[in-house]
């Protein structure tokens, strides 16, 4: 049997450039695998299997649906029996269902013996959806297009954090067409709010090197998370957290993607779990940013 760790991601900033004529967004994304995983198991079989108490019909699950693509691609007679085993919440904005179906993709083309690139596995991936490609990747990269052009970067040491969620999740869709909707009604030559954002583009290399660097001070600086703002509208406790977080001594907070999942940066590991106490009630997870 073949086992494989999903881990998941938070996004150090997400800026949303536009809609493209694809009806995707262009995006700018900053992304980082952390040590909170899904575990998925392979073995041969007849037919594809997947067994799971996620609660998503297996045929709308991404593990089965890259199976499926998988196999049509590539012409495969042969089966698999797949176990997925949850750790990361869904609808949280740590990317679960995407990295499930990046080590899908990675674990049936060894199971199945396919002489394949990581190149093409990226091209399967991206039918998938936009964060899938990244997890086939590095630990971290800046994900460009809708997210599928992944430019590599390189930390030199991990960060310790906790990733705190509300008894509510987020859709990535609903996030989006939130975004969409508060902007139509804007004039962008006018508006300070899209101006800004603009700067926060031409400025954001600076805040990658000192995230390569483990450099926590300054980390506010020229960067932000663009659904945030729409999400804390309609969730205000997007906002609590984030303020309760750094008054318990985190140097640095956002919200993950489309959230619901906002993570704090500390210290130390010892300060992340402490931290923790002050979120009874709360789905909360200690975990350090993976570098190699």
């Amino acid at each position: 049997m073949l086992t494989l760790k999903a881990p998941a991601k938070i996004n150090w900033f997400l800026n949303v450039l536009g809609t493209r004529n694809d009806g995707f967004h262009e995006i700018q994304s900053l992304i980082q695998k952390v040590t909170l995983y899904d575990t998925l198991s392979f073995s041969p079989s007849a037919d594809i299997e997947l067994r799971t108490e996620a609660p998503v019909p297996v045929e709308e699950n991404l593990v089965f649906r890259a199976a499926m693509l998988l196999k049509k691609m590539y012409g495969i007679n042969s089966g698999a029996m797949m176990t997925l085993r949850k750790e990361i919440p869904m609808g949280a904005g740590l990317g679960g269902g995407s990295s499930d179906a990046a080590a899908a993709l990675i674990g049936l083309s060894r199971l199945w013996s396919l002489d394949i690139s990581i190149e093409e596995l990226g091209a399967a991936a991206a039918q998938l959806g936009s964060d899938v490609p990244f997890f086939l990747y590095g630990p971290m990269g800046l994900a460009l297009g809708r997210g599928e052009k992944i430019i590599a970067r390189k930390a030199v040491r991990p960060l310790d954090m906790l990733l705190v969620k509300p008894d509510f999740s987020i859709s990535t869709a609903w996030a989006y067409k939130k975004l969409s909707e508060k902007r139509s009604g804007k004039n962008e030559e006018k508006d300070p709010e899209l101006t800004k954002k603009t700067g926060k583009v031409n400025n954001i290399e600076h805040f990658i090197r000192s995230i390569e660097r483990a450099e926590l001070g300054g980390l506010a600086v020229n960067v932000s998370n663009d659904l945030e703002s729409v999400a804390i509208e309609s969730f205000p406790a997007i906002a609590e957290i984030k303020d309760r977080l750094l008054a318990h001594g985190a140097e640095f907070s956002l919200m993950s993607g489309s959230g619901s999942v906002v993570f704090g940066v500390f210290g130390s590991r010892e300060k992340a779990v402490d931290a923790s106490a002050a979120f009874d009630g709360f789905w909360t997870a200690a975990v350090q940013t993976i570098v190699d």
